[in-house]
């Protein structure tokens, strides 16, 4: 059962005789690349920027109960899971009507709302984007998809008063070269973000660390990622609303050039279906359904 919104975005709500305030969402996932896009470099480089079957990976949620959020555009069009003002005056052909308030990723990586380039700084475009076509991006895609997800959490919060969301993506198995951070340790399988204890309630981090640990996978918290916009919009644990972002290796269940799953992707997959049930288990038990 799915339900499809403008602005490409996929709803998936969980089954109903299960559902829990429980809320998952992939921003980054999505593979079909509009036509406007006008972008100067080829298809496959714009890939490397995808969270590459995320969206297959966490497949069982709707089934465990919970509300599954998928974009179906690609994160270099637009990104979801940046502020709507977080935008590189530079890449604009004209002023932008409202002030904006660039980032450090999107200055210094050009990581931004828009993206300006891909891994190894190949800029993605020959020109500056209009601004009728960003606003066509945040119209057509960012909008809808920020509405989807917040009608899932409201709607969890309106009916048990509380809602737990997790904020789903991979990252790349170079990632601390990405991102210019120097680590003595290697990269973890997954990294859980919580914005440094802020977006969501410890004993639930705690939860998703041993489940995730007792499948022999090696977890990582806010290291190197700790959670960015979505996180910090749906992450307001006071009002009864927690947010974890949660990081997989790619390296784990696909080859990183071609995009394609390996060997490793069923086990994968078998776990989080396992993991996703316990989460709903432990949920089940919080809202009093056993």
């Amino acid at each position: 059962m799915h339900g499809t919104h403008p602005g490409w975005v996929s709803v998936h709500p969980g089954r109903p005789e299960r559902a829990l305030p429980l809320v998952c969402d992939s921003p980054h996932s999505g593979t079909h690349y509009p036509a406007d896009f006008g972008h100067a470099i080829a298809r496959q480089r714009l890939r490397c920027a995808e969270d590459t079957h995320v969206d297959r990976l966490w497949s069982h949620a709707p089934e465990a109960g919970a509300t599954l959020v998928l974009a179906q555009f690609p994160r270099t069009y637009i990104d979801a899971n940046r502020a709507a003002d977080d935008i590189d005056a530079a890449m604009i052909d004209g002023p932008w009507p409202t002030p904006l308030r660039p980032s450090h990723k999107t200055l210094a990586l050009g990581l931004g709302l828009v993206w300006r380039q891909v891994a190894e700084g190949e800029p993605i475009y020959q020109r500056r984007l209009t601004v009728a076509e960003l606003q066509h991006r945040l119209t057509q895609c960012w909008q809808p998809y920020h509405a989807a997800l917040d009608a899932a959490c409201d709607a969890a919060v309106a009916r048990w008063g509380r809602c737990w969301h997790l904020n789903l993506h991979s990252m790349p198995s170079n990632a601390y070269a990405r991102l210019g951070v120097s680590s003595t340790q290697p990269l973890a399988d997954f990294v859980l973000g919580d914005r440094r204890g802020t977006s969501c309630e410890p004993g639930f981090v705690q939860l998703v660390r041993q489940l995730i640990e007792a499948h022999g996978w090696r977890v990582a918290l806010n290291d190197p990622y700790e959670g960015q916009a979505l996180v910090c919009r749906h992450g307001r644990p006071q009002q009864g609303r927690h947010s974890l972002q949660i990081e997989i290796n790619r390296a784990l269940y696909m080859d990183e050039a071609t995009r394609e799953p390996h060997a490793g992707f069923e086990r994968l997959r078998a776990d989080l279906a396992s993991i996703i049930e316990e989460i709903a288990h432990a949920l089940c038990r919080r809202c009093g359904g056993g």
